[in-house]
């Protein structure tokens, strides 16, 4: 009678050990989460830390906890409230162009028309302009000679020109436009994958209904496009809230702090002035902000109706 051969000790580890079927998808996260926890999660826990410390003159020794110090700090910094201020002015001036004016343009260009797809790409072809370059030609269209000056010369409008970046009262709504410029296109690109998804059949039976024109995208376009809208209002919200680029580049805050926002504010204290630690509590108040605009995001989608 033969003997049974013994089965192959790897094999069998490996017929024996099963993961359960729950833990799998978490496997696969693993590598991402573990970058995610050393780039992401660690520092912010440690600027968290840092919000209730100072540094001495020496950045390299260690902190030392003062607790709410910064905060009450904070609490009284009239440039921080004028930051915020600027920041508030920014989200209204911004958020409702950007929220609506996109959308026309995307009704604009949703039409088989020929040549369609070139006056699409001349819309979101800003959006791949980098920042850089885009704040370094606006500050020369800006400038006491620049081509808006110049027009403006030609037409009689204004002889000495106007002082859109050294004025404290043009400063920052001049570069509120470059924001405006540079986002059209992005969210514009977002409304049209909504209006490509409406049936036509509805535009026929409301044109049948006796609602043509632009009263048909107030009947059917603008209710339909709820989530869109919702969905551009809060991103174009959080990204006025944390804009930097275009006020590092024409105007580093100024003149008088009037186009500084609170990010370039933290920049300012974090890397200028090496106040480390009120920088992590002056992010953390940003923080704060932009998470209840998330939340405010999620509560809004979960009560939108879903698009047809």
């Amino acid at each position: 009678m033969a003997t049974p051969s013994r089965p192959d000790s790897a094999h069998h580890w490996v017929t024996t050990f099963t993961i359960p079927q729950r833990v799998i998808p978490y496997l696969f996260l693993l590598p991402a989460l573990a970058a995610l926890a050393i780039a992401v999660f660690w520092p912010a826990l440690r600027a968290f830390y840092l919000s209730f410390t100072t540094f001495g003159v020496d950045l390299t020794a260690a902190p030392t906890w003062v607790g709410t110090a910064n905060l009450r700090r904070l609490m009284v910094d009239p440039v921080f409230w004028q930051t915020v201020r600027n920041t508030l002015v920014y989200l209204a001036g911004v958020v409702p162009i950007l929220t609506f004016a996109p959308l026309g343009l995307a009704i604009l260009v949703n039409r088989q028309l020929r040549g369609i797809h070139w006056l699409r790409v001349a819309y979101y072809s800003p959006v791949v302009v980098s920042m850089v370059v885009a704040g370094i030609a606006w500050r020369w269209l800006y400038a006491e000679t620049g081509l808006f000056n110049q027009v403006l010369r030609s037409l009689g409008l204004s002889e000495g020109g106007i002082p859109w970046l050294t004025s404290p009262a043009l400063a920052l709504f001049s570069v509120m436009a470059v924001t405006v410029w540079k986002g059209l296109g992005y969210y514009m690109v977002i409304y049209l994958a909504g209006l490509q998804s409406i049936p036509q059949d509805l535009y026929e039976a409301a044109a049948l209904d006796g609602s043509d024109g632009w009263r048909r995208h107030w009947d059917i376009t603008l209710p339909l496009m709820r989530p869109y809208l919702v969905l551009v209002g809060v991103i174009s919200a959080i990204a006025a809230t944390k804009v930097f680029e275009e006020v590092y580049i024409m105007t580093q805050g100024g003149p008088r702090n009037s186009s500084k926002t609170v990010v370039y504010y933290i920049y300012e204290q974090a890397f200028q002035k090496f106040e480390i630690s009120y920088a992590c509590t002056l992010g953390l108040a940003l923080f704060l902000v932009i998470l209840a605009l998330s939340a405010l995001q999620l509560a809004v989608n979960d009560s939108s109706k879903p698009v047809v």
